[in-house]
């Protein structure tokens, strides 16, 4: 639908974020929606809790697909997660990272499907009740890979790209799902780490074996923890014995080792927070993992290039979403709202060519968006091509029943 040129340009390059706005009659800020799956596999039934682009919320009729997020903890860290993606994602053409679907998995029984092994007590750390029916992970990943992701493909407009996300046991269940299924994500956020875990078991299979694993196009970032003693830094602590320590000591050693191995082709960075403890850490570290993990997605387009659209601007937008889909390992469009903006901005401008070429581009990339070939027909009237602009407004409508837009295919039609 038509943007004022104002409009336009204090959401698309002054404004730093999206507002929040009420989702329905009841004036209530709806994050997301909770569904439950009956797993065979791990013989109960799982909450699940679902956020899905409002992008695609505001135009069920688009064709856009989005990058999937599985967040191990899912009940405590959902809400921080989605927003920083709201967030981070909301600059049109200048955002940090893809919108993207959020999968929160909530615990039922955290150690038993966090850990990779079984153990049967650690003291002080777990006594025989706590760890009892440990060693459960590779069931539950069986349970995300085969009941969970196979769910949300056939429910939501997921594309093939794929974030897992853990905190401490979480962690510990990333760097196990990476190790032993690569394939399984194309991202990794491991955050302070349960490396510790039955005598850093995974540690040191990870350290014996990863060399002759491939992973290529397989990116990690790690987070880690200040969880030591007053006095104590990063190389003090690698020389320290005490059982209190060794939860950092394992993750030091795992950072130090992905940093000098290059043979498994791994894109991995880590970040010590010195300032944040083992609770307070998650959300900072998601925040850099996010700007390491899409550090080839944010795009600039200038004062200038909004003001005026030329094809050399089109060309740059062209250009970098070439990068972008190399680096996905797929092709991606830019987003249909923000081609749809600009769109309008050049024929506000009088560049009737380019706007009339970013909207059917729109309609390719997204032929099934009614709000596409609306825009389109908008853009064919303000050129008096009163033809084509029939033509699109009734493809709209073929697709939606839009008011709006039936509206101004009657008035062309002189109803």
């Amino acid at each position: 639908m038509k943007i004022l040129f104002a409009i336009l340009m204090v959401a698309s390059f002054l404004s730093a974020c999206g507002q929040p706005t009420p989702a329905n009659n009841d004036n209530k800020i709806v994050l997301g929606n909770i569904e439950s799956i009956n797993s065979g596999i791990l013989h109960e039934k799982r909450k699940i809790w679902i956020y899905i682009p409002d992008s695609y919320k505001n135009n069920p009729s688009t064709s856009q697909r989005f990058p999937v997020v599985y967040l191990l903890d899912g009940d405590a860290h959902f809400y921080s997660v989605v927003g920083m993606i709201q967030q981070l994602s909301s600059v049109n053409g200048n955002s940090i990272c893809p919108e993207m679907i959020v999968v929160g998995i909530p615990n039922t029984d955290r150690t038993r499907d966090l850990t990779p092994t079984h153990v049967a007590a650690d003291p002080p750390f777990l006594d025989s009740n706590s760890s009892k029916n440990s060693g459960g992970g590779e069931q539950f990943t069986s349970f995300i890979e085969k009941e969970l992701m196979p769910h949300i493909d056939s429910l939501y407009p997921t594309n093939s790209f794929k974030m897992l996300i853990g905190h401490s046991f979480g962690g510990l269940m990333v760097i196990n799902t990476l190790m032993h299924h690569p394939k399984l994500f194309n991202a990794y956020v491991a955050i302070d780490p349960s490396m510790w875990w039955d005598d850093k078991k995974l540690l040191k299979e990870i350290e014996t074996n990863l060399t002759s694993e491939d992973l290529s196009h397989r990116s990690l970032f790690m987070g880690i923890a200040n969880t030591m003693e007053t006095g104590m830094d990063t190389t003090k602590v690698q020389l320290d014995t005490t059982p209190g320590s060794r939860h950092i000591r394992s993750i030091l050693e795992l950072s130090h080792f992905l940093t000098a191995e290059k043979k498994s082709g791994l894109r991995f960075s880590y970040k010590y927070y010195n300032d944040d403890n083992h609770g307070s850490v998650p959300l900072i570290t998601e925040y850099d993992a996010l700007h390491f993990l899409f550090n080839f997605y944010q795009f600039y387009l200038t004062y200038k290039d909004y003001s005026n659209i030329t094809k050399d601007v089109i060309a740059k937008i062209e250009s970098h979403y070439d990068t972008v889909s190399a680096n996905m390992g797929f092709k991606v469009y830019p987003a249909e709202n923000f081609i749809n903006q600009l769109a309008y901005q050049a024929s506000g401008s009088n560049h009737h060519s380019e706007a009339e070429y970013l909207a059917v581009l729109n309609t390719t990339n997204y032929p099934t968006s009614a709000n596409a070939f609306d825009t389109l027909g908008d853009i064919y009237n303000a050129e008096d091509k009163k033809a084509k602009a029939i033509e699109s407004y009734k493809k709209a409508l073929s697709i939606a029943d839009l008011p709006d837009t039936r509206k101004k295919l009657d008035k062309l039609q002189g109803k």
